[in-house]
């Protein structure tokens, strides 16, 4: 083999396939140079074959590049480690590449849930005190995989705008969550949160609001960012009925800005449970456009310096106008279209076999970790891009009541995309799903079908393309106390109750929701089957 060429192995692959820095690129270059060298130890370039060694240091071949460096994204030709025009056009393109892909992946919580705000604007809810009920969300509008199990109640506001901000949570209202524009928990409502289900006063500071002097009288928590979403989650009645979940969000949730509790306005209370409307970032380059919607609003501080580096790295930085070039503009459109064959892999067919919740099967859990930060080992190593990254593609919420094991409180999930056979799901085709008895969840369970194309609920002729075992009282049980539950374009003879309808030629994956998770789940002592192709 040439000694001036560097054969860049399979194990490098495309680095616009991968999370990789242009830095490690470099240590890995070097490193595989470190093989090729020539028996004195020297890497041979066409300058050290013709300048004596007698008036030179011995250099190690590990700190030489070669005249030539056959790479995955092209050939990188040098004088003397000198790179010619070509080259270096050529891996400035390759940067601009990998700060759009991590731009993509890194900033697609920001993007998310800028898009579920102005899903609501355009729906007329975009003011602290207006109220999108959703009484349940069916499928019609565009949503993260939204449940159809309870009645979400959702707000928008704006610290900027209101200065620190009461919201009067009623008792039994279920759990809530407020997240900040980077999506980052800032406080549970509700059961999981500071009132323990019995109601209370939340003041909520937004990143340089000064704290009141009856501060004592709330539950006090502060924002970094200053557009905050609350998302609230009241429950079905013993009849699986919205009814009395309405009534009190109508009657009892008040929003006012602190500086206003003295004269409140008035609520409003917007239902859109079936209309049309669409909260999900775009999967182009209109992402980043989306995504400076949220850069240019928020302080410069709701990011660190090295995430924010990221984004101004593509022309993206606050009080400056974005408007990329052509070329870059090209580029960053590859870079998404590449990040979301990731981020569909990663959901689907994750590589990490922590996702899986048993050995074995296919279920997965959103929450890989099991930390809502997304911290491996508690932050010794770091944080888990990748299962962020997923969980965002994914779904909406961050909330530690969503991952920590609190029996009987919160939520838990476990997703499947995929049959025994290891296959995924076709809408065209007919399964059965066996969930044992003892079903683990205090308050009742259900399971929802989904689109991979939108991660929204899928459309069919059923409006709820879903089972609850509170609002769907007509299930039913097997003489073991074990459920089955059916999918296809048609209903199985005498198992309609238990049907959740699919669409030939589309595919779709599901989410298994326990609410009042029991210790069953935890331990795994309660599994659910997998589906099962039944032709």
């Amino acid at each position: 083999m040439n000694s001036d060429v560097i054969m860049i192995s399979p194990f490098t692959r495309s680095i616009r396939n991968r999370r990789v820095s242009s830095a490690i690129v470099g240590i890995l270059m070097s490193t595989l140079a470190n093989g090729l060298s020539s028996p004195m130890g020297f890497a041979e370039t066409t300058a050290s074959k013709k300048v004596s060694q007698n008036f030179t240091t011995p250099i190690p071949s590990g700190i030489l590049t070669p005249d030539t460096v056959k790479t995955s994204i092209g050939t990188f030709n040098f004088f003397d480690g000198l790179p010619d025009k070509a080259s270096a056009k050529l891996a400035y393109e390759n940067l601009d590449f990998i700060h759009a892909y991590e731009t993509f992946l890194s900033l697609m919580p920001a993007a998310s849930i800028e898009m579920l705000r102005q899903g609501h604007t355009k729906m007329g809810v975009d003011d602290y005190n207006e109220v999108m009920l959703m009484s349940p969300l069916e499928s019609n509008p565009i949503f993260l995989t939204g449940n159809t199990d309870t009645v979400y109640g959702s707000v928008f506001f704006d610290l900027s705008k209101t200065g620190p901000l009461v919201i009067n949570i009623p008792a039994g209202l279920g759990p809530g969550t407020i997240n900040d524009a980077f999506f980052r928990f800032v406080a549970d409502t509700g059961a999981p949160g500071p009132d323990r289900g019995k109601g209370g006063k939340y003041l909520i500071l937004g990143p340089s609001d000064q704290e009141p002097s009856d501060s004592k009288d709330y539950f006090v928590f502060r924002s970094p960012t200053y557009s905050n979403w609350l998302i609230m989650r009241a429950f079905l009645d013993e009849n699986g009925s919205p009814d009395k979940a309405v009534q009190s969000y109508k009657s009892d949730l008040h929003i006012y800005p602190y500086h206003l509790k003295d004269s409140q306005p008035k609520m409003k209370f917007i239902e859109a449970g079936d209309l049309v409307f669409n909260t999900v970032h775009a999967n182009n380059f209109q992402f980043f456009v989306e995504l400076n919607e949220v850069i240019q609003r928020e302080p410069i501080n709701f990011l660190d310096p090295e995430i924010r580096g990221l984004a101004s790295s593509i022309g993206m930085e606050k009080g400056v106008p974005f408007n990329p070039p052509p070329a870059l503009r090209s580029t960053m459109e590859e870079a998404v279209q590449v990040g979301v064959a990731y981020a569909r892999s990663e959901m689907t067919r994750p590589r990490d076999r922590s996702a899986y919740l048993y050995d074995g099967k296919q279920w997965t859990t959103p929450f890989v970790g099991g930390s809502h930060e997304w911290l491996r080992d508690g932050g010794k190593g770091g944080r888990n891009l990748d299962a962020r990254a997923m969980y965002f593609w994914l779904a909406t919420v961050n909330t530690p009541a969503m991952v920590l094991e609190m029996p009987g409180v919160g939520s838990q999930y476990g997703l499947i995309a995929t049959d025994s056979q290891k296959k995924f799901l076709n809408g065209g085709k007919n399964y059965r799903l066996n969930l044992p008895a003892n079903i683990p969840a205090k308050d009742f369970w259900s399971f929802v079908v989904y689109d991979p194309q939108t991660r929204s609920e899928l459309q069919t002729t059923q409006a709820l393309p879903s089972k609850n075992s509170k609002r769907d009282k007509d299930i039913l049980i097997n003489d073991d106390g074990s459920v089955d539950l059916y999918f296809g374009p048609k209903a199985p003879n005498g198992k309609a109750s238990n049907w959740i309808q699919t669409i030939p030629e589309k595919g779709w994956f599901a989410l298994l929701r326990l609410y009042g998770p029991l210790e069953s789940w935890f331990d795994k002592s309660w599994q659910p089957n997998d589906i099962q192709k039944l032709d």
